[in-house]
């Protein structure tokens, strides 16, 4: 199958209303039935101002945050509109990839 990865970078601290971002987003890919989406906490990161992240022993506010998605491109563009309506401010990347299952099960 043939699709994009989607995946947003954000910090548990970056939020959109009540919830974190990334949370926020895996809520979103549920309600929209999307599957196949992992949240990756990350330990350190530097964003797109040059500032350095980092998840620390008392404080993991600024901890960095991956959600990735290996779906089609009609639903990448359907999670994309969502985002775009709700003016949620995250960063994200977009590639071409194939995609499948392997093996019994």
């Amino acid at each position: 199958m043939h699709g994009c990865q989607l995946t947003f970078y954000t910090q548990q601290n970056h939020r959109h209303g009540h919830q974190p971002v990334a949370e926020w987003i895996m809520g979103e890919v549920r309600h929209l039935g999307i599957r196949g989406a992992t949240l990756f906490l990350g330990t350190e990161g530097i964003d797109h101002v040059g500032k350095r992240h980092a998840a620390r022993f008392f404080e993991l506010a600024e901890q960095p945050v991956e959600v990735v998605l290996a779906i089609t491109d009609e639903e990448a563009e359907r999670l994309l509109d969502v985002i775009r309506a709700q003016r949620v401010h995250v960063f994200y990347t977009r590639f071409p990839i194939e995609f499948g299952m392997l093996g019994d099960g």
